[in-house]
């Protein structure tokens, strides 16, 4: 049997329940992990609350880090006893992160280099890869190019914050409170706006002298999705890649032909083609934490049996950067 997280029914945070399920097992082409950390994620809230259609009960959790137990057949690419981190490359397994033991494909399974703990990997590798496509594969991000990052202080914000300032580029970044604030320009973010007190679309035009940004990067959705078509510049490109605080309003595509502004939708597994690709750009992650720059910042690690307590806070909107459950915490 495996201790884990189980969401019998679809509900807020106090349906989670620390239970004990049976070990799965790896099929063809599939990995046994045991479960070091499982990362925290606004797509773990999706599925628990239903809003994902995942069948239920389910074990939720996307992300995560540990050792290979066992593998499939025709699994060989990684071997029991390797360093894994996994994402939702592909379509995950049903059992989730949140257990000691989890089943992943094989495509899932990323190896962890001996100089990263893998804490660090079930914390910067999900962001760090959604970072990867939203910085190189959305818009041609340089020196002299203005972004907007929203929810700059979270994990996916101050991630792609980091990245932009590698490249040359000037951050613009919206967060909730003086906390936050002080979190996103430690992340690199040349302009912090405090949307609580302001509103950011004019303050945006305000900094830019009526220009507007050229590329706006969008997790939020509902909140942020209408000004931000006042605070793109012409010819501008907004990224939606999520919805914290829920699906953006319909709007016609007509709105956009004045300015010839363009909207596209961010999601990660499409930029993840093939297991180069995979391997390439998580590589890439991997070099930006062993060099510091993109090193993440974890808000906490908490136990497993605190999953619920992790989730109220990340909906709460109190965390700034990652936060992390300690699974089993081997290394």
């Amino acid at each position: 049997m495996t201790r884990a997280v189980l969401a019998g029914a679809a509900g807020d945070a106090s349906v989670l329940e620390t239970a004990e399920i049976p070990t799965p097992e790896p099929g063809a082409g599939e990995v046994l992990v045991r479960t070091a950390y499982a990362g925290v994620n606004f797509a773990d809230v999706f599925m628990r609350s239903g809003a994902a259609h995942t069948p239920f009960p389910l074990v939720p959790g996307v992300e995560g880090s540990g050792v290979v137990a066992a593998v499939g057949d025709g699994v060989d690419t990684v071997a029991p006893g390797d360093r894994v981190a996994w994402a939702p490359v592909k379509q995950a397994s049903s059992v989730g992160s949140y257990a000691e033991y989890t089943v992943i494909g094989a495509a899932q399974a990323i190896p962890v280099p001996d100089d990263v703990s893998l804490e660090t990997a079930a914390a910067a590798l999900l962001q760090g890869l959604t970072a990867h496509y939203l910085v190189h594969d959305q818009f041609p991000v340089g020196p002299g190019v203005s972004v907007l990052v929203h929810a700059a202080a979270g994990g996916t914000g101050r991630t792609a914050a980091r990245w932009l300032k590698r490249l040359g580029a000037t951050v613009y970044g919206t967060v909730g409170g003086p906390a936050k604030a002080a979190s996103a320009r430690a992340a690199g973010v040349d302009h912090v706006v405090d949307y609580t007190n302001t509103d950011f679309a004019a303050e945006i035009l305000r900094l830019t002298d009526g220009r507007g940004v050229d590329y706006i990067i969008d997790g939020v959705g509902a909140g942020t999705f209408r000004g931000n078509l006042k605070a793109v510049a012409d010819r501008g490109r907004i990224c939606v890649f999520g919805q914290a605080s829920g699906a953006p309003e319909a709007f016609s595509p007509l709105e956009l032909v004045p300015r010839s502004i363009t909207v596209s939708g961010g999601y990660m597994t499409n930029f993840l083609r093939d297991r180069a690709e995979v391997l390439k750009k998580a590589e890439d992650v991997w070099r930006g934490v062993r060099e510091g720059w993109l090193a993440p910042h974890v808000h906490a690690v908490l136990p497993l049996a605190e999953a619920a307590e992790a989730h109220r806070l990340l909906e709460s909107r109190g965390t700034t950067g990652k936060l992390v459950l300690a699974v089993g915490g081997a290394e």
